[in-house]
């Protein structure tokens, strides 16, 4: 065909193109060639000369399309009521893909003449004027608008009662299966109709049939929830509910627009659930306190459905975990609490953890109630006075797993524990009493050579420092430093001693030097202590070999933290017993005598009352040593027992228990209230000096947050620090403001 303008014929044009128009409309057959033909027709009367004739050739097949759907609705109509929806739905298919069709075959009407006219998407979205009054429409968008116009508009009050009635239906278990392609077809017609529109292309599905369908869904379930109320206990009606909601979203997915979901879920969680609030938080304290799971897992997302629903069982669940979390740990006994205390505690908190994740979807807000019920129920205090004795109880725990003691567990298992112990560590607020208990049991562990394992020991204090930062296990890391360095101290030692003396001490001579910033031996009183003849030598000599390589330094010896091996000659076979360092110097003094009385050993070694005694016992328990009588006085007369036996020829004595005493536990407390209040007067320190002026309240809350990683200081402790720092000159009370600090420079 020729692309050149020419004179057309406009009537004689027209009227071959209508059949065709009509052929295709009513998905007639068209040939090819005649397709072909009316193609190349559209745009000859386009392009005509001398004057293009696309405004009239757009004209008449508005009129043509607008005829024909009123010829359509009269088909319709004459159907009846009952048969109305089928006649319409197999109209519209039949229309709508004509339409889509039609629209190709006017492709250069649309593109090269009615496009060009159209206003640009962002004037369409972002201006003030409709897009349908100022331009033309391409030939498929009028089709779908005067269906809109001619077939919908007049018939929607009766296909919108249907379409609810047919619903209805289905919801009662009535519905015709063979209608649900009819239903969900007339109601995507009122969405296709509109959707070439670029803004509001859903206005005529909401208005006309998703507004009603709502409200009256809204009307079926609140006399549904009604019904089932008056019928169900609350566990029927909560599986009946559930039931309804996944039926309404099946449903939902067979009828209707993906954007009617969310509401009509909405619309039905509103009626059975957020109407019926009070009756369901009534009941989930009884569900929570009986841990009736079924019934949690119903309970649950039909609460979290509304807003602010799930809060009340989140609260009973977090009251009800603090209950059985304090009848965990209460009332325990016996000498392993700490292993009760931890393990109750663990299968508690492990016990409630899957619970949640079961019931609950592991939302994070039950997950937050539990870690609050667990924070204070290893925090719990019966007497606010009193300090909490989780951290000890969890450092002795640790203590048990990492000593030589811990029979019947396996590497890995005794690993597992200690990593499950971090879970109770993390809720405890007081960690640095549980630092301070820690440090003590490891020292004396490393002294005493009683660890497990040193990789053990390293992977539990790595774990700390994860879980609160290197601050906090800094002291722990030099401890093991020193335990290292200290090994090459005793072999430097031993080589001073061949090359300056040209021989060795006849013993075996070794030594911890520690530093006592690093570890928590120090005490207010050092026992008095005169070391016997057979080991003044040795210290003698050490002492000289430290002091030629460290000058300055001062070594301070930690006598009761020592041991010794002693072998035992004067028996019927030899025994090799280790010992305290005290008891060592005790026997030593057996030497050359069989007897000699307490007063005598006492003012030899220079040994206070209250140590001698206590290791005087220790080897009178042993056997070691005889006495007649059952009280030690200055007087009483101890004897070798040369007549002792023993299975085993290589021992220890254990008389003296590593265990803390009640005054090293005060002793500890004590110290971490010191530690404490330096802590808190550091902190108001370095506040007030970035801050130079400060009010009261602002500089507790700022200690507070400071503070909470270690401890959680009492308010009175705060204002006791600050006066204290007042004394001291660091800072002073402003003088227009009595609650207000400036830092002096």
């Amino acid at each position: 065909m020729s692309l050149k303008p020419k004179n057309v014929d406009f009537n004689e044009t027209w009227s071959a193109l209508r059949e065709t128009v009509k052929g295709v409309l009513t998905l007639s057959s068209v040939p090819r060639s005649v397709w072909n033909d009316r193609f190349s027709d559209v745009y000859s009367l386009c392009v005509a000369h001398p004057e293009p004739l696309a405004d009239r050739l757009y004209l008449e097949t508005k009129a043509f399309l607008d005829a024909h759907v009123r010829s359509l609705l009269e088909q319709v109509r004459a159907n009846g009521e009952n048969n109305l929806l089928r006649a319409y739905y197999q109209a519209w298919s039949q229309y709508s893909l004509g339409c889509l069709y039609l629209h190709k075959l006017y492709l250069y009407l649309n593109q090269q003449h009615i496009r060009k006219q159209k206003l640009s998407e962002a004037e369409i979205i972002y201006g003030n004027l409709s897009a349908a009054l100022q331009e033309q429409m391409e030939v498929g968008e009028l089709g779908l608008e005067i269906w809109k116009k001619n077939m919908i508009q007049p018939l929607k009050d009766s296909l919108v009662s249907l379409l609810l009635e047919g619903i209805h239906q289905d919801r009662l278990g009535e519905g015709n299966p063979n209608s649900t392609d009819i239903i969900r077809g007339v109601i995507q017609s009122f969405v296709s109709v509109e959707e070439f529109k670029m803004k509001g292309n859903l206005c005529l599905y909401e208005e006309i049939f998703e507004t009603p369908f709502l409200a009256a869904s809204g009307e079926y379930y609140k006399l549904e929830a009604s019904r089932l109320l008056q019928t169900c206990d609350v566990s029927l009606y909560m599986e009946r509910v559930t039931l309804q909601l996944k039926e309404e979203t099946l449903r939902s997915q067979k009828f209707l627009h993906c954007s009617s979901f969310p509401k009509v879920r909405a619309k039905c969680e509103h009626h059975m659930v957020e109407e019926h609030l009070p009756f369901l938080h009534s009941e989930c304290k009884a569900m929570v306190q009986q841990e009736r799971r079924r019934d949690l897992s119903l309970m649950y997302p039909l609460l979290r459905s509304v807003q602010g629903g799930v809060a009340v069982l989140i609260k009973e669940v977090l009251e009800h975990i603090k209950q059985q979390g304090l009848e965990a740990i209460t009332g325990l006994r016996g000498d392993n609490i700490h292993t009760q205390f931890v393990e109750n505690m663990l299968a508690v908190h492990k016990k409630y953890k899957e619970l949640i994740t079961d019931v609950f979807a592991g939302d994070q807000s039950f997950m937050g109630a539990l870690d609050k019920a667990c924070s204070y129920v290893i925090n719990y205090k019966s007497n606010p006075k009193i300090m909490c004795r989780s951290p000890e109880l969890l450092a002795k725990y640790c203590d048990s797993l990492l000593r030589k003691s811990a029979k019947g567990m396996s590497d890995t298992e005794i690993d597992d524990r200690l990593a499950q112990s971090i879970t109770i560590f993390k809720y405890i607020d007081d960690k640095d009493v549980f630092q301070k208990f820690y440090s003590r049991m490891l020292a004396k562990r490393l002294i005493h050579q009683q660890s497990q394992s040193m990789d053990a020991e390293e992977a539990m204090i790595n774990r700390l420092k994860q879980a609160c930062g290197y601050e906090f296990t800094n002291k722990l890391h030099r401890m093991f430093t020193d335990i290292s360095v200290s090994s090459d101290f005793t072999n430097k030692f031993n080589d001073f001693l061949k090359s300056t003396y040209g021989c060795d001490l006849g013993f075996n001579f070794s030594m911890y030097v520690l530093q006592a910033g690093a570890w928590p031996l120090t005490q207010t009183t050092i026992t008095s202590f005169s070391v016997p003849k057979e080991l003044e030598k040795a210290v003698q000599k050490f002492e000289t070999f430290y002091h030629k390589g460290f000058s300055g330094r001062k070594l301070t010896w930690l006598h009761h933290l020592s041991q010794g091996e002693l072998k035992l000659g004067y028996l019927k076979k030899p025994y090799q017993v280790t010992m305290q360092t005290f008891q060592m110097a005790i026997l030593l003094q057996f030497q050359e005598v069989d007897s000699l009385t307490c007063r005598e050993v006492q003012e030899c070694l220079q040994l206070f009352d209250e140590p001698f005694n206590k290791h005087v016992m220790g080897l009178i328990e042993s056997k070691l040593l005889m006495t007649d009588n059952q009280a030690l006085g200055p007087d009483t007369v101890l004897r070798l027992n040369k007549e002792y036996t023993n299975k085993r020829t290589k021992f220890r004595i254990t008389t003296i228990a590593h265990k803390e005493s009640p005054q090293e536990i005060e002793q500890t407390i004590s110290a971490v209230d010191e530690d404490r209040k330096l802590y808190l007067q550091a902190a108001i320190v370095r506040i007030m000096k970035s801050r130079k002026v400060l009010k009261h309240n602002c500089l507790i809350q700022e200690v507070l947050r400071q503070s909470k990683a270690s401890f959680a200081p009492t308010i009175n402790l705060i204002k006791k620090c600050i006066e204290a720092l007042i004394d001291k000159q660091y800072i002073e009370r402003t003088p227009h403001s009595p609650d207000e600090y400036s830092y002096v420079a």
